[in-house]
């Protein structure tokens, strides 16, 4: 099989490997798509913590299942997708329920080699059954389910004003569960295309390009000086998290679903007088995984619509760099796998 490894930041390189053998508790998936992550593009420019090279990346998976072992509750061929965070089942966070924050967690693609590879075996427990749900769209279940996680850590109601900073992926699945959940959104980014995305698809009206007028202003206008309620951050940028909590409401809740490798610094006077709540979001839970899914059968989301380019598996390593750092088009690549 074709799989296609990160040697170092900035080189990827094709290889001809044996297709995996399961092992016990695991079963074979052939890929169909697979959607590139924030996480990848990191991984590639070499701004990824957790991460050490050599590393098959990928961990957004539509797959179908090669070969199902005798007993399975899958039949050879079905769709389905992974939950990629591979816990230990053991430590105090997993013990509590908090597999996705597991001490020991194996993130496929970060961690451990992932699915930038024609076949990969998985442990049976992480397969998500597809539920009907077309393969583009089930590579698009794992992304979504990092959003609906980090919204539903915000507790967020209708009286709330949500500011969401950056509308990529991660951004643009806040946007659906913070509306279904009835709050005001306002969205931040410095990227005009998709503040045009969620004007034109989504329908957002409050909308913020820091580099072409004043976000501070801006907030404190549509806010009518109250500032926002909830502000959850899905860039990983560090200047925007550190010049975020000014946007925050006293008494409000910062979320950060994005990723930084640097050092958060925060300006405690602001920070202890709006007795603000600072919390990380990671990854996501199996009811998250399902709350999309049903979100997706019942129409609430529509994950076709991020869909913005589609790369045969063969041409990735020539088109990834241009991607991640010159098309402004982009909002969410799937690789095609034969």
């Amino acid at each position: 099989m074709k799989t296609l490894i990160c040697k170092s930041p900035g080189e990827f390189g094709y290889e001809e490997r044996n297709i995996p053998v399961p092992g016990p508790g695991e079963i074979l998936l052939k890929m169909k798509m697979l959607g590139i992550c924030g996480t990848d593009y990191h991984a590639f420019d070499g701004t990824q913590p957790f991460f050490e090279y050599p590393r098959i990346l990928g961990h957004e998976i539509a797959a179908e299942i090669a070969d199902a072992p005798k007993g399975s509750r899958f039949k050879t061929g079905d769709l389905v997708t992974v939950s990629p965070y591979f816990s230990c089942g053991k430590c105090i966070a997993c013990r509590r329920g908090k597999t996705n924050c597991c001490t020991d967690i194996n993130v496929f693609g970060v961690h451990i080699d992932g699915a930038m590879q024609e076949y990969i075996s998985v442990p049976s427990s992480a397969v998500v059954p597809g539920s009907g749900l077309t393969a583009d769209e089930l590579a698009l279940v794992e992304p979504l389910a990092i959003g609906a996680h980090g919204v539903g850590l915000a507790q967020i109601t209708e009286n709330d004003t949500v500011l969401i900073l950056g509308a990529g992926p991660i951004g643009l699945g806040v946007i659906s569960f913070v509306r279904a959940k009835g709050g005001k959104i306002i969205v931040s980014d410095v990227n005009e295309n998709r503040l045009d995305f969620c004007k034109d698809k989504l329908g957002i009206t409050h909308l913020i390009n820091p580099l072409r007028t004043d976000p501070l202003a801006e907030v404190r206008k549509i806010t009518g000086g109250d500032m926002a309620t909830v502000i959850i951050d899905c860039t990983g940028n560090l200047n925007a998290i550190n010049n975020a909590l000014q946007f925050l409401a006293h008494s409000g809740k910062f979320i950060m679903i994005g990723l930084q490798k640097g050092i958060i610094q925060i300006m405690h006077p602001e920070f202890h007088k709006r007795e603000a709540m600072l919390m990380s979001s990671r990854n996501a839970l199996p009811e998250d995984f399902d709350n999309v899914i049903r979100c997706i059968k019942e129409g609430l989301i529509r994950p076709l619509d991020l869909i913005s380019h589609r790369i045969p598996f063969d041409n990735v390593k020539a088109n990834f760099d241009p991607l991640s750092h010159t098309d402004q088009s982009l909002i969410k690549a799937l690789i095609i796998f034969n």
